[in-house]
């Protein structure tokens, strides 16, 4: 199948089809002409011969819908450039085996979901013994002390503990961010770490389903992982990320 990288659009039954389906909610009651205000929004969106295949009533003043059509837009992909962490990953004994030989002592890691987040599945998964995927946790690592702080830790308090605990890097984990509830936040935890003169004695990392390298760079971290990520990744980072700035 030849493509055009240049000229992408979505792929429904045959190739360059544009065809897509999408879903949201209108804060207006079911109705036929809740329907049709469906298919205008899907027309001013772009979509070509929409139709609604699914409208449900969530109760007053609010229908859900999910709509097919066609996509007439394309997209150059190659002129797309993404900031992303360049690094081979290692696996679980390649990492323990670095920071045997270049380290040369345990790490300490601690990582938590910070401010009134609660959400822990993701920060878990990277911590935790049992790990994600297949990829043991941290906690698993012999070469590593890892401290999973859980959930609502204020930023002072994780800054209190990895003083106390003289950790080489910081894990933040946000899943809630409505309203851009975690950027705020993010910022705030940079600001208490410089103005603390420990900036740039740890490696920090956010993670998050709304978190990308790009956004993480902007807001002073060293890295941002989405979803997908497993352990191994941000262990490799971070031991890298040492070796790099501490040589």
């Amino acid at each position: 199948m030849k493509v055009d990288l240049t000229k992408v659009k979505p792929y429904g039954d045959t190739l360059n089809d544009g065809a897509m389906q999408l879903s949201f909610t209108l804060p207006i009651d079911s109705s036929e002409e809740a329907k049709e205000s469906a298919i205008i929004l899907a027309k001013k969106m772009g979509l070509e011969q929409p139709s609604v295949v699914h409208m449900q009533d969530l109760g007053p003043q609010f229908t859900f819908f999910i709509v097919y059509g066609n996509c007439k837009h394309t997209v150059d992909t190659t002129k797309i450039k993404v900031a992303k962490v360049e690094q081979e990953t290692m696996d679980f004994y390649e990492i323990n085996k670095y920071i045997k030989e270049d380290i040369k002592r345990k790490i300490t890691i601690i990582a938590g979901c910070t401010g009134t987040d609660a959400h822990t599945v993701g920060i878990d998964a990277i911590m935790n013994m049992k790990g994600f995927d297949g990829n043991y946790g941290l906690e698993r690592y012999p070469e590593i002390n890892a401290l999973n702080l859980g959930s609502q830790v204020p930023n002072e308090d994780l800054i209190a503990k990895a003083i106390e605990v003289k950790a080489d890097a910081i894990l933040v984990s946000q899943v809630v961010t409505q309203k851009d509830v975690h950027i705020p936040n993010l910022t705030n935890l940079v600001e208490l770490l410089e103005a603390e003169g420990l900036r740039d004695k740890v490696v920090l990392v956010a993670g998050g389903p709304r978190i990308n390298h790009e956004l993480a760079l902007e807001l002073g971290y060293d890295a941002g992982f989405g979803p997908g990520t497993v352990p191994a990744d941000v262990a490799t980072f971070v031991v890298k990320e040492m070796t790099k700035v501490r040589k």
